[in-house]
């Protein structure tokens, strides 16, 4: 899809989710992830807590992340790519003061949106059992509080209910729609389980929504085309380069393991080459060769 180029990766994002038309956003867990949702032509890129908190830490989605292991993915996947960027932000990792201080650091760090749930902390998966969350109006004043620290204001707002799973269905869609009334801009129902229900959201609330797609989850899985025409606004596949590449992993380290040796076989290593590409390499051999004359 073509965009302005003089249009800001924030307002780009706001065309995206007032398109209501489905769009792809897979997770990236790091810079190289990034780079390679970017390369293969997705418009928008979901940096996951789930997937920093497995990568970087090797511990489950049980709020072992911290704002300083988020705002640092961010910054680094801000320098190494120009799609716009979704960003994870759990429980905004405390009281509505803590969420005003989260969303001015992710801000400075790159974000072109910050989610924020209203899970009681630690939170956890939103496809984990034992799940509660906060009070409605605790999680009001979170959404102001985000709302009211954003320093430019296309930053999108994105309000998660984990509720569903709580209180039921309709609770979480009027825990949605006084999230709306508070100012966010995008609204998430995590963890529906029924495909009546993820068909009826769209009709049931008015701002953009997105859907997450867990690969393995509760939640029915639709393909994005139907989503879209359904209304979402974004389908997110939070952890599907992390869970192909753990498998992508595994495969190539158990032919090591029983050979013992790795060929350069594309159908288990990206060759060498194609590494170095998606890196930067000749571009920055250009500009070594360009500082050097």
């Amino acid at each position: 899809m073509s965009t302005n180029n003089d249009e800001s990766t924030k307002k780009t994002l706001r065309r995206l989710a007032e398109a209501r038309r489905g769009v792809l956003v897979p997770g990236a867990f790091n810079a190289m992830s990034a780079r390679v949702v970017e390369d293969l032509g997705f418009e928008a890129i979901y940096i996951t807590g789930a997937g920093v908190t497995n990568m970087y830490l090797g511990l489950p989605d049980q709020a072992f992340m911290g704002l300083h292991e988020i705002a640092e993915h961010t910054a680094r996947i801000r320098d190494a790519v120009s799609l716009p960027l979704l960003v994870d932000a759990d429980t905004g990792f405390g009281n509505a003061l803590n969420v005003r201080h989260t969303v001015r650091v992710l801000e400075r760090a790159g974000a072109d949106c910050i989610q924020l749930e209203d899970q009681v902390s630690p939170k956890r998966c939103g496809h984990f059992s034992g799940k509660a969350v906060i009070d409605t109006d605790e999680m009001l004043g979170k959404i102001k509080a985000a709302v009211d620290a954003r320093q430019d204001s296309d930053l999108l707002i994105m309000a998660r209910t984990d509720a569903a799973a709580v209180h039921g269905f309709e609770a979480a869609i009027e825990r949605a729609q006084k999230f709306s009334e508070a100012g966010a801009d995008i609204l998430f129902v995590e963890a529906v389980t029924l495909a009546d229900e993820v068909r009826a959201m769209p009709r049931r609330l008015g701002k953009p929504q997105l859907m997450n797609m867990v690969i393995g989850g509760r939640t029915p899985t639709f393909g994005a085309e139907e989503l879209g025409q359904l209304g979402y606004g974004f389908v997110l596949y939070a952890n599907a380069a992390l869970q192909g590449a753990v498998a992508g992993m595994q495969r190539a380290l158990s032919v090591l393991r029983d050979t013992r040796r790795l060929d350069e076989d594309p159908a288990l290593v990206a060759p060498f080459a194609e590494r170095q590409r998606l890196v930067g390499k000749p571009l920055l051999d250009e500009l070594e060769k360009k500082y050097a004359d």
